[in-house]
């Protein structure tokens, strides 16, 4: 595995219930500050192998990015049964991002 990829899964790994974070920023953190892409896609195939908390990640806008109905409203729910406030399909970022 990738450095890049393990950083990704630790980071998302980490982020605490109520709080959420964006693609940008996890990239950022795990050292490829262009790196959205890559992490949607990490978090797209790996996250029923590592168990990662994928609700918890949202765009940069603070919105919900899926399209597919059914797992916007699983993203969504999930957000809400963790205390955090949507307006809409989205979150606010200055209260809840980690």
């Amino acid at each position: 595995m990738q450095k890049f990829t393990a950083d990704v899964i630790d980071i998302i790994s980490n982020i605490p219930s109520g709080k959420v974070m964006t693609y940008g920023q996890i990239a950022r953190l795990a050292g490829s500050p262009r790196g959205a892409r890559q992490v949607s896609r990490i978090l797209h195939s790996m996250s029923r192998k590592y168990n990662l908390p994928w609700h918890r990640v949202i765009n940069a806008q603070g919105e919900i990015s899926i399209k597919d109905e059914e797992l916007y409203n699983v993203q969504k729910l999930s957000l809400e049964s963790e205390g955090i406030l949507l307006n809409g399909n989205t979150v606010d970022l200055g209260e809840y991002q980690h």
